[in-house]
């Protein structure tokens, strides 16, 4: 019997749920959709279609990744942020939307100097999704990026080329801010910062698939906000923006440690969640 899109959807959907996945239905069809290279709209509206033996058995392939507990985004190879699309892999952290909660914070301060040339280093840029946001609304800037993995770099490098913004941001591997080229007017970073005692309870989509190393710095969490925050003088221009994400409960933490390398006065902007998401401040000058 030929399978359906309905009835492949529906197999699919029983996997996810027993693998205990959120959403199972919204991931199946996104699957299914994949597969066939369709929007999600038209799998539920063709669901009586037939689907031929070589893309149903890729559909099944991937519901057992997704049942495996692989991020969908991984699985996609893709992730909308910013209203611009990201290629995803398991180099890069999956970019989330509590993320651009920093690049909102750093806009609003940035004002209208957003037509300005401003220079925009970015810490940590992973897929390069602030880096790439950043530079979208600010079309006069050029950016560095910045990732100490060579594979999450050149992942950075074919979303900025295929987002039109290879002219205008350069990608590079290194470690935070040593043997970089200032001045920069906005510095921002997302960098490490789950404490190493909760590594354990993250989800495992997470835990398992996402790259160890983009998660926690090991011990308190606050590593990498330490080393930063030592480096950043050195690179940022009189008043540059200094900007980081934060975990939970970590942004009055990284807030003290920039007042204390003079990086204030500082501000914290909380998530759609009222949690303090985004903390930021300026340099000497």
């Amino acid at each position: 019997m030929v399978p359906t899109i309905k009835s492949l959807v529906q197999d699919a959907v029983l996997r996810l749920r027993l693998s205990g996945v959120e959403g199972p239905r919204r991931d199946a069809e996104l699957i299914v959709g994949h597969v066939l290279g369709l929007e999600r709209a038209s799998v539920i509206a063709r669901g009586d279609d037939p689907v031929e033996p070589a893309a149903a058995a890729r559909i099944e392939a991937l519901a057992a990744e997704r049942a495996g507990r692989r991020p969908m985004a991984q699985i996609l190879g893709r992730r909308e942020f910013w209203s611009l699309n990201f290629k995803v892999t398991e180099a890069t952290l999956d970019p989330r939307p509590d993320t651009e909660t920093l690049v909102e914070a750093v806009l609003a301060v940035i004002g209208l100097r957003r037509w300005q040339a401003l220079r925009i280093l970015d810490l940590g840029t992973g897929t390069g999704c602030i880096l790439a946001a950043l530079l979208t609304e600010c079309p006069a800037a050029k950016g560095v990026g910045v990732d100490r993995s060579a594979a999450a770099a050149a992942v950075a490098r074919e979303n900025m080329s295929a987002l039109e913004l290879g002219g205008r941001a350069t990608i590079v591997e290194g470690d935070w801010c040593a043997d970089l080229s200032g001045p920069f007017d906005v510095i921002v970073s997302n960098p490490p910062y789950i404490p190493e005692a909760d590594m354990a309870r993250l989800a495992p989509e997470v835990r398992l698939f996402e790259p160890r190393a983009a998660l926690t710095p090991g011990g308190d969490g606050l590593g990498a906000y330490r080393l930063i925050i030592g480096q950043v003088g050195a690179v940022a221009a009189p008043g540059a923006i200094v900007g980081f994400e934060v975990g939970i409960g970590q942004s009055e933490a990284v807030a003290a440690l920039m007042v204390a390398a003079g990086l204030g006065p500082v501000t914290i902007r909380p998530d759609l969640a009222g949690i303090g998401r985004a903390v930021l401040g300026r340099a000497p000058g």
